[in-house]
């Protein structure tokens, strides 16, 4: 079964547009690079051509990846209760620990001073459905129970 990937309407948005660019306009220069490279000579050693090819590559596979996405989303709307759930600011503190906030979604959305947490992994899990001043453990990918108390949830 493909990942469900979490994403606002802005990302989704972006996402859609970024998409229609690499498959329009991206392939198109890049298409013209290669044409123009090959005009050079020798593709042996042609450090444009391989570069060209390179570039083709790799957008070629964030294509694949966009597609991806966008066949496998689940649209967030979050409210702006207090409910720890996708699309959320989350600040919480691991066995005491300094708190740290995350953004409960799709790792294609970033927030400035919050890293990216999904709400498939182990910690996203365990904090999906608690509430501020709500406390819980999760077990860590190497077997640790930590305790994680949740401090604040928020929009971004």
């Amino acid at each position: 079964m493909a990942k469900v990937h979490h994403l606002t309407q802005s990302a989704l948005d972006r996402l859609k547009a970024e998409f229609d660019d690499l498959t329009t306009r991206g392939r198109i220069q890049v298409a013209e690079k290669i044409e123009r490279a090959r005009e050079l000579g020798d593709l042996s050693e042609n450090g444009d051509y391989h570069a060209a090819k390179d570039e083709q590559g790799h957008m070629e596979g964030r294509i694949r990846h966009l597609e991806s996405i966008l066949e496998n989303y689940e649209l967030v709307e979050a409210d702006d209760g207090d409910l720890v759930g996708p699309g959320k600011l989350v600040t919480i503190s691991i066995d005491g620990d300094e708190p740290e906030t995350y953004y409960l979604g799709s790792h294609e959305e970033q927030y400035s001073g919050a890293a990216t947490m999904t709400p498939e992994s182990a910690l996203g899990k365990a904090i999906a459905g608690k509430r501020v001043d709500e406390e819980c453990s999760y077990t860590t990918p190497n077997g640790h129970e930590l305790k994680v108390a949740i401090i604040s949830v928020e929009l971004p």
